[in-house]
């Protein structure tokens, strides 16, 4: 039930545990007791059954290119061509990223392009702002599944949520999810413009509402993502949900930072630069 007393139990539960003392990864130790530091006999579990090595972060850890599985290659740009569209595509085909994540009027054209490709069509619903009516918001993910998009980052209505209008944010994020079930729903949450608890209040809605993903930012706001952000957006939504760091996320070690927070996608313009270390595709 997506009302105001889930809102504050939940907050109740776990906002006075932000202010003990960082766990031994650098992140806060919320005091579930489940890494290896605190499960001992979990942890000895593990190792009786044959394991050599346990890793203690939350997110696997990726290396070298093999990163580009966890990035959707987005272009989201106004000024955004047709032949800049192409080259995302035949960047996402070759480099095997998880998605290209681009605006719907280029559903059609990316949904052709990568008719043969393992990389998914990732379009962006109420977006940037996430004002838009829930009617128009159905409309549009409804028109956007039609033209081939399989995954859905659409962007809550922040307003609503910082209003405690906690009913009509639910509501908003079921109405998308329920229109594309099964297919992937993520829910923007433009963490820059929220506090903590208000962080904890979004994913909380977005994980009643059925939603797959939460998501940091869209990228057009005053901040991206952060490894705090991350840390919480997962320790919040647990394994049932995913967390995808956007915004900001331009080099390996960052992408990485962010993997090792709990984010297991990454929504990124700098792919290429992400996968090859800061150099571009034509020098390989």
């Amino acid at each position: 039930m997506a009302d105001e007393k889930l809102i504050r139990n939940v907050i109740d539960t776990l906002w006075p545990q932000f202010t003990k003392a960082l766990c031994v990864e650098g992140g806060i130790c919320l005091g579930c007791e489940q890494c290896v530091v605190k499960n001992i006999e979990g942890t000895k579990a593990i190792l009786d059954a044959g394991a050599e090595r346990i890793g203690s972060s939350l997110g696997s850890i990726p290396s070298d290119r093999n990163i580009a599985k966890f990035i959707d290659h987005t272009q989201l740009k106004a000024d955004t061509t047709e032949e800049d569209i192409k080259e995302l595509c035949s960047e996402a085909d070759e480099n095997g990223f998880a998605s290209v994540c681009i605006n719907p009027c280029w559903v059609p054209l990316c949904a052709e392009l990568l008719k043969e490709s393992e990389a998914k069509v990732c379009t962006v619903i109420g977006f940037p702002l996430g004002a838009t009516s829930t009617e128009s918001k159905v409309y549009e993910v409804q028109i956007a599944k039609e033209q081939g998009a399989v995954e859905f980052d659409m962007v809550a209505n922040i307003g609503l949520l910082k209003s405690k209008k906690y009913r009509d944010v639910f509501d908003d994020i079921k109405a998308v999810v329920d229109t594309v079930a099964p297919d992937v729903v993520k829910v923007i949450i433009e963490t820059a413009l929220l506090t903590d608890e208000e962080k904890i209040e979004a994913c909380v809605l977005a994980k009643e509402a059925g939603a797959h993903f939460v998501k940091t930012s869209t990228g057009f706001s005053k901040a991206g993502a952060t490894v705090h952000d991350v840390e919480l957006m997962k320790r919040v939504v647990g394994e049932d949900v995913e967390v995808k760091a956007s915004g900001g996320v331009k080099d390996f070690e960052t992408a990485v930072e962010m993997i090792k927070a709990g984010a297991t996608r990454i929504g990124a313009s700098a792919g290429i630069a992400i996968i090859y270390g800061g150099k571009g595709a034509t020098e390989y």
